[in-house]
């Protein structure tokens, strides 16, 4: 279930990659390395949201800086662990009527 607009996936691989000025075949691969999964429909193509997109835009920044596909795994697993963190504590603030720095 998407919870932003941006989470609908609705570009095919080729237009992703467009957008991203990227080869279909490293899509594929940052998928085959669990960096990315995009959504399939029932026939079974790749469709991909806005968020699977900016997602891909940041491996593709990490590999040009000089990151190993492990290391990008890693580095995106730690900032998805903290993007969570801080939205269970920006909840837990609200519940509580209060505000974190």
């Amino acid at each position: 279930m998407e919870s932003t607009p941006d989470a609908r996936p609705v570009y095919t691989m080729g237009i992703a990659a467009e957008l991203l000025d990227l080869p279909p075949a490293t899509l594929r691969l940052y998928e085959r390395k669990g960096l990315v999964i995009p959504a399939r429909t029932d026939g079974g193509t790749r469709r991909y949201s806005v968020d699977d997109i900016d997602r891909m835009r940041r491996i593709a920044d990490l590999h040009t800086a000089g990151v190993n596909l492990n290391g990008i795994g890693r580095v995106m697993g730690l900032e998805d662990e903290n993007a969570a963190l801080r939205a269970t504590i920006e909840h837990r603030d609200l519940d509580q009527g209060t505000t974190s720095p």
